[in-house]
């Protein structure tokens, strides 16, 4: 029964296949938006779409740049901790990841014009790098599950595959499917019915205990540049041109173990899987500041698709382990030690559009207020004839949210007191698989002349679903995520 693996030793090979597993969290992962950045952006919520003078602000509206009075350069590093608490057919387990990060660097320059009779008053040209979004992660999820067990996963991707092929042929002769089916049958998970039908050799009516442990390391950082016009003394143009690149590996083990009393049997399984992603991209923004009284800026801003252009890589081992009454078989270790290199695909990200008001209280203190809207169903994969099915899971699951940032700074003397909030909705129409986003932050800031020192917390949360695996096993681990970050940059006038 048992099926001998010729196993690839210590080489690695690269090859292209024309299909790959990616869902609809691939996707999210770059279109939904964190707020990082500078120390005084944090604090305030990030709501800075109309108040401008802070080179993370130019995220939000490129014409932000052109209320800074002199050249200003910042530098930005935080401290993350992320604790993810899961629950799973009543189970709850916790686990958390620290890590640092220099998550923002950047420059202006300004350039005045007080002697043309030119109605252009002022030039603004920046620079700025951001980590857009800090991939390091931790999430434990354990429980014993009554319906569903790992095996179920190979069953489904084995139908329709010739018995004879999965013996004799290679795991680097398949595509992403035939993958799967080939390692569960040499690890003799599943048996054939027919010559291509399958079941599984896991237990029926067993209970499943079940635990999964996803790592997740990475960063997708942009580069702006930044060009921006202020019109007489109430208008205010600006355009930003932005170059992303991302690198992303994702761990995941996930092992079973049954308790059935059958005398034959898979006692247990560990399959593991390293997926890492990397690639470019490339967006625009407009935006455009009014003034119609000193106190009062009204703010709107365009944010384009990002198109980004990845490429997945993937490798892959399963482990089983077989009894026949007290007897236990050695284990079934299917390691191919081969790394998948898939072909490149597209994803692009919605567009986003942004209002803003803010108050400036003389040289007190300001409110600001932010209101986005992103249409989460124009999401797509291309190209759209090998992702078409996905691509109309997103029309119809994906809506189109609202972001909201409030935030508020009050100044005495040198020292800026900061406050902020952000809510934003989730991207799904039934919010169950990824809720909504609540988060809150405080800061402080002081002027020491020529420089300055900021320093925000800021906490975030929210609950989502967590499959561990994507076929088979319908019952998701339900996941609240709680993000913690200090932040502390150090601003320069030249």
């Amino acid at each position: 029964m048992k099926k001998n693996l010729l196993l690839l030793l210590t080489c690695i090979y690269f090859f292209k296949l024309q299909a790959q597993e990616v869902r609809v969290e691939d996707a999210l992962r770059y279109a939904v938006d964190n707020i990082t950045g500078t120390a005084r952006y944090r604090a305030m919520g990030g709501a800075f779409g109309a108040l401008g003078a802070d080179l993370s602000a130019l995220n939000q509206n490129p014409a932000g740049s052109l209320f800074f009075n002199n050249n200003y350069a910042t530098a930005t590093g935080s401290i993350n901790y992320s604790k993810n608490s899961s629950l799973y057919f009543g189970t709850r387990v916790n686990d958390s990841d620290t890590s640092l990060d220099l998550n923002q660097a950047g420059a202006v320059f300004i350039f005045v014009d007080n002697h043309t009779k030119t109605d252009w008053k002022k030039i603004a040209v920046a620079f700025n790098y951001e980590n857009s979004n800090n991939f390091n992660n931790s999430v434990y999820s354990a429980g014993t599950n009554p319906n569903h067990s790992i095996g179920n996963y190979f069953v489904n991707f084995a139908q329709g595959y010739n018995e004879n092929e999965l013996s004799t042929s290679s795991y680097s002769n398949f595509g992403f499917d035939g993958q799967q089916a080939y390692i569960g049958y040499q690890a003799f998970l599943i048996d054939p019915i027919t010559s291509s039908t399958y079941t599984s050799n896991v237990p029926s009516g067993a209970h499943y205990y079940q635990d999964n442990y996803i790592t997740s390391t990475g960063y997708n950082g942009k580069i702006t540049g930044n060009f921006a016009a202020q019109y007489k003394n109430y208008l205010f143009l600006g355009v930003n041109i932005n170059a992303h690149f991302t690198d992303y590996v994702r761990t995941t083990s996930l092992y079973e173990q049954n308790d059935s009393p059958a005398t034959v049997k898979v006692s247990s399984i560990q399959f593991d899987n390293e997926l890492h992603t990397f690639g470019s991209g490339i967006s625009f923004n407009l935006g455009a500041i009014i003034k119609p009284i000193p106190q009062v800026r009204l703010g709107v801003a365009y944010e384009s698709p990002t198109w980004y252009h990845l490429t997945d890589e993937l490798t892959q081992r399963v482990i089983g382990n077989s009894i026949s009454g007290t007897q236990s078989y050695p284990p079934d270790i299917v390691d191919p030690q081969i790394t998948n290199v898939y072909d490149p695909y597209k994803i692009q990200t919605p567009s986003k559009w942004t209002g803003s008001f803010a108050y400036v209280f003389g040289k007190k203190g300001l409110v600001s207020i932010d209101v986005s809207t992103k249409n989460y169903n124009e999401t797509r994969f291309k190209p759209k004839n090998l992702y078409s099915d996905l691509n109309t899971i997103m029309r119809n699951d994906l809506t189109n949210a609202t972001e909201v940032r409030v935030g508020a700074e009050y100044r005495i003397k040198l020292i800026s007191l900061r406050g902020g909030y952000h809510f934003d909705q989730s991207p799904y129409k039934v919010d169950q698989a990824f809720g909504d986003l609540t988060g809150y932050s405080g800061g402080i800031g002081y002027n020491l002349g020529d420089s300055k020192i900021d320093i925000a917390y800021s906490y975030d949360h929210r609950n989502y679903n967590q499959y561990l695996i994507s076929s088979g096993m319908p019952d998701p681990a339900r996941i609240s995520r709680y993000n913690n970050n200090i932040v502390v940059s150090y601003s320069v006038n030249f």
